[in-house]
C-alpha cells in the first residue's frame, strides 16, 4: 500500500514546479518577509502601511548561522516510539540573506554537528518527519552544499 504524503504543517512549504521551497509572506507596504507565513497582519513594528501580505517562496540556499544536536526525546506532540532507542538529531539555524532572516530546521539524515560549520552553505531538501500505516508526514531539512 502506498502512503499518502502529507505536509506536517500545511502551507509552510511546497514541492510545486520550481522545486522544493519554504513559503513565507511579504508585506507589500514595507517589503518585510516572514516565516512561518503570516495571514493576518504585518509583523514589522516599523510598518505603517499595513500592506497586503503576499505568499513568496523563500531562498533554497543559505548559510549556517548556528547549529546544535538534540540528545533528548522531546515530549508530545513529537511522535516517537518509546520502545526504540533514542537517536540524536541535528538542528540548523540557516540565514537566508535575500530575506534577511534565520530559519530553523533539522539537518538531513546522516548530517551531524561534526559535518557543519558556521558560515557553511546549505540547501533546502524535502524530508520526512514521521510515517505511520497510512501517511508519510513531510517536512524540510538542510544539507551541506557539495558542489
Amino acid at each position: 500500500m502506498t502512503r499518502a504524503r502529507t505536509p506536517a504543517v500545511a502551507g509552510w512549504f511546497t514541492d510545486a514546479p520550481g522545486g522544493f521551497r519554504l513559503l513565507g509572506t511579504r508585506c507589500s507596504a514595507c517589503s518585510a518577509v516572514f516565516f512561518p507565513p503570516e495571514g493576518a497582519f504585518c509583523r514589522n513594528p516599523d510598518c505603517a502601511g499595513g500592506g497586503e501580505l503576499l505568499e513568496v517562496p523563500l531562498s533554497g540556499r543559505g548559510r549556517v548561522w548556528s547549529y546544535t544536536d538534540g540528545r533528548y526525546r522531546p515530549p508530545a506532540p513529537y511522535v516517537s516510539d518509546p520502545s526504540v532507542p533514542w537517536e540524536p538529531y541535528t538542528l540548523v539555524a540557516v540565514e537566508l540573506a535575500a530575506e534577511a532572516m534565520v530559519v530553523l530546521g533539522q539537518a538531513a539524515p546522516g548530517v551531524g554537528v561534526a559535518d557543519l560549520a558556521v558560515g557553511m552553505e546549505v540547501e533546502l531538501v524535502p524530508g520526512v518527519l514521521h510515517e505511520d500505516a497510512d501517511t508519510t508526514w513531510t517536512t524540510w531539512h538542510w544539507r551541506p552544499v557539495t558542489s
